[in-house]
């Protein structure tokens, strides 16, 4: 093709393709060629009364640009890379791949419906609109009470829906919404972490495709190649390959590039009312990685697994392990025991760093400024604290603690922080914190370890906290080669450090999503 041509880019017509045409066709004007747009129409624009999972076949969105390409019509076509199928039609190729918009999914809930002291806001019993397999198993494995209804539509649609009423909230992709830079303030938001609702593979990213025998156009595609994106999500696309699926199956993947190392989150069920199985892998290389991911979650070697904690049947932990056939027993080895406080300093933000600390705080009543903010470590840390109806301000999202004070650091920049904690706490945050913070600690509760506790034999082992581990070698148990163990943070690693073990795994996460995906991965 002579580049010096005008260049036909190919799309849907709904407001999002025509955004996404619009900018590549903005990117190529910048180098100097004319860029005309044709809007073709494809089989999931124009079956509006099923849902993704009802409609058959592969493609439902790309097939008809995918001919268009063939029979020369068009030059170029953009899609949304999540519809794409991981295998081309003879003669096509993805010549390049943009920039990632943020990938997470998030959640518009109704306003007089939401109820923060429950996951994700969402009311019990609540009326849910979505028709991604993916989201569906995913969310229903973390608040099964609520119920599930397709929707379809655009995304001004789908939003419209939600406004009148017929559903309490509804499920998007967070791009879209940016992309389109709708108003989003008459409805609660919330977005869903990426590593624990595991999005799309390729979700946020754009394909430009074109037919493999136009290489000067596919020459000048690379001018605006992400070629980091397209590292990352070759391990997404790859997953998907291995399922042989389409962007109706139930899985999810995520990849991700810190420093020189790659992590890969990634879930799959059978069924979208199933509970998907989820793993974490971390490579320095890609090589494989998908490989691994998905033979972790084809083979299924169900295990005895205790933990030092309480737990109960409808707990996210139990329920998916029991699910794919292994043995729970959740018991903590430590009984908690509030420290009264009387006076507490005046601060910009209240840090928690575990639930113990959110309960022990705050069932003595303190009182605090209206405009004061709430930051704590870890998801689970953020259910305890939901549950005084407080939304917190800041979630950490890592099983590295130094991370976490990092991520914060900047939020508490000459600012005071007030620290609830236990007695012994090693204050890992405050160690993170530049010297312009002003922060003071409120000791809240003490541990105290239970005596003569019998422990089942398990395969694996997984400590909630440092006490804990105090607690199980005090009680002179030990741990064997045949076992495996779990730390779900660093503080808990040191502690078992110094009883002599060295060989364990740490999540991704210190919540319930992390210590599954760990002993998945195990």
């Amino acid at each position: 093709m002579n580049l010096k041509s005008t260049i036909t880019i190919g799309t849907r017509g709904s407001e999002l393709a025509l955004w996404q045409a619009h900018h590549v066709k903005a990117r190529l004007e910048a180098l100097g060629h004319t860029i005309v747009l044709q809007i073709i129409k494809t089989k999931g624009d124009t079956i509006q009364d099923l849902s993704f999972d009802k409609l058959e076949g592969k493609g439902f969105f790309t097939k008809e640009l995918e001919e268009a390409l063939l029979n020369g019509s068009i030059d170029l076509a953009v899609h949304s890379h999540k519809d794409l199928p991981t295998t081309h039609p003879p003669g096509l190729t993805i010549a390049a791949v943009s920039e990632r918009e943020d990938p997470a999914d998030i959640l518009l809930i109704r306003k007089e419906k939401a109820d923060i002291t429950q996951k994700y806001s969402l009311p019990q019993q609540a009326i849910v609109g979505t028709s991604s397999a993916r989201r569906k198993t995913q969310l229903a494995a973390f608040r099964s009470d609520i119920e599930l209804k397709d929707i379809r539509g655009n995304v001004p649609t789908r939003i419209n829906k939600l406004r009148s009423g017929d559903f309490d909230a509804i499920m998007l992709a967070k791009a879209g919404v940016s992309r389109l830079e709708i108003d989003l303030s008459e409805f609660l938001v919330e977005e869903l972490a990426c590593t624990e609702f595991i999005p799309a593979p390729a979700q946020g990213v754009l394909a430009l495709q074109t037919r493999e025998s136009d290489t000067e156009l596919i020459a000048l595609l690379q001018a605006i190649n992400n070629d980091s994106v397209a590292e990352t999500i070759a391990v997404e696309r790859k997953i998907l390959n291995l399922f042989d699926g389409g962007c109706q199956l139930p899985l999810g993947a995520y990849c991700v590039k810190e420093k020189d190392t790659f992590k890969v989150w990634a879930t799959q069920a059978a069924n979208w009312d199933d509970i998907p199985k989820r793993v974490f892998l971390s490579s320095n290389s890609t090589h494989d990685l998908a490989q691994q991911a998905v033979a972790l979650l084809r083979i299924n070697t169900p295990k005895q697994v205790f933990i030092t904690r309480d737990l109960q049947s409808s707990d996210y932990f139990s329920r998916v392990l029991l699910k794919y056939g292994y043995g729970v027993i959740g018991q903590s080895l430590i009984e908690t025991k509030t420290i009264q406080f009387t006076n507490i300093a005046a601060s910009d933000w209240v840090f928690f760093s575990s639930r113990n600390a959110v309960t022990h705080f705050f069932n003595q009543k303190p009182q605090l400024a209206d405009d004061v903010q709430f930051a704590v470590i870890g998801r689970g840390t953020e259910a305890a604290l939901r549950s005084f109806g407080i939304k917190p301000d800041f979630v950490g999202n890592s099983a590295v603690i130094s991370a976490v004070g990092k991520a914060f650091a900047p939020l508490a920049e000459n600012k005071s922080v007030l620290f609830p904690q236990a007695k012994d706490s090693l204050q890992s945050i405050q160690k993170e914190l530049p010297h312009t913070v002003k922060s003071s600690d409120v000791y809240v509760y003490a541990t105290e370890a239970k005596k003569e506790i019998a422990i089942a034999p398990s395969d694996v082992l997984v400590f909630t906290s440092p006490s804990n581990v105090a607690a199980y070698f005090d009680l002179h148990y030990t741990v064997n080669a045949n076992q495996s163990v779990i730390a779900i943070g660093q503080s808990t690693a040191r502690a078992l450090e110094r009883y002599g073990i060295k060989k364990y795994v740490l999540p991704a996460s210190t919540d319930e999503t992390g210590l599954a995906e760990a002993v998945f991965s195990l």
